[in-house]
């Protein structure tokens, strides 16, 4: 029996002296072409930015040139209390698109940093059956509320005008929470069987342990941050905090980094590479993102 105990002992310091599961997992870089891939859907979110009659008329300059195909079919927003916002249908990617605007770093700290924001549960009327045990952000569960249902609405008519059962939700900064919170939202409301993809750019942490899981299990998120932003590592785990997996870093280097797992520790992936706020850089915060600058 001593020997059996004294296995059992050994086998587990050896467990406990092994770095991270996340930092054990094989992370890969992303080929040219796989970075390509994201380009269309960096402009959506970039074009986020632009005002609610720019994106209804598909006149906002670079971004807008970039996928000039686009057909919108209904935005939002003021820019100020409201997230500017549109939805309309790419026909090259044979998608419903979603895009929220975004925020200047120095607007969105303190939202994140704040002590005036706490972990909230979801609204049951526009999430219901999610489980009480799931928390956001108060301020971004606001935010996104403020505009749900107005969205839904443009989703469905988009939808149906262009035959099309695919939605892709896209946005940068406080722009990703907004969509992060709506790849929960849509799926609950549109028709079974509608495929969803969800790219976010700078986002920030959103939720707790359970939203993460929550995340990981029903969304296809991929979030892409670059260099020592620091807005990706706020709020701080602390708090409660965590991000859900799907991490892709830009490195210094310009390499695209894949991170498997929930807040991967390596230094290859961004809370390893800024492992605090006063390390990182606010101007990575909007870009480059291959060479796209988020702005309208």
């Amino acid at each position: 029996m001593a020997s059996v105990v004294v296995a059992v002992l050994l086998v587990a310091a050896a467990v406990n002296a092994l770095p991270p599961l996340n930092s054990r997992q094989s992370i890969t870089a992303l080929t040219t072409s796989q970075i390509d891939h994201f380009t269309p859907y960096t402009h959506y979110a970039s074009a986020g930015y632009c005002t609610n009659t720019q994106t209804l008329a598909w006149n906002c300059g670079t971004n807008c040139n970039a996928n000039p195909n686009f057909k919108p079919v209904a935005s939002g927003g003021n820019g100020d209390s409201v997230q500017y916002w549109f939805v309309g249908y790419d026909p090259n990617l044979n998608t419903v698109i979603v895009s929220h605007q975004g925020t200047n770093p120095s607007e969105i700290l303190p939202l994140i940093t704040d002590a005036d924001f706490f972990l909230t549960t979801l609204d049951s009327t526009l999430f219901p059956g999610i489980s009480s045990g799931i928390e956001v952000h108060n301020g971004f569960g606001n935010a996104q509320a403020s505009t749900a249902t107005d969205v839904l609405a443009a989703v469905k008519s988009a939808m149906s005008a262009h035959g099309t059962t695919s939605v892709t939700m896209v946005g940068h900064s406080l722009g990703a929470a907004i969509t992060l919170l709506d790849s929960v939202y849509l799926p609950l409301w549109l028709p079974a069987g509608t495929t969803f993809q969800t790219i976010c750019y700078g986002l920030p942490r959103v939720g707790n342990q359970a939203f993460a899981n929550y995340v990981d299990a029903h969304v296809h998120l991929t979030h892409i941050n670059n260099e020592e932003d620091p807005i990706p590592i706020c709020p701080g785990m602390f708090l409660g905090f965590v991000h859900p997996a799907g991490e892709v870093h830009i490195e210094d280097s310009g390499e695209w980094a894949a991170c498997p797992g929930q807040d991967n520790p390596s230094t290859q992936c961004i809370v390893g590479d800024v492992p605090e706020i006063f390390d990182g850089t606010e101007s990575n915060h909007d870009g480059p993102y291959n060479g796209v600058e988020m702005g309208c």
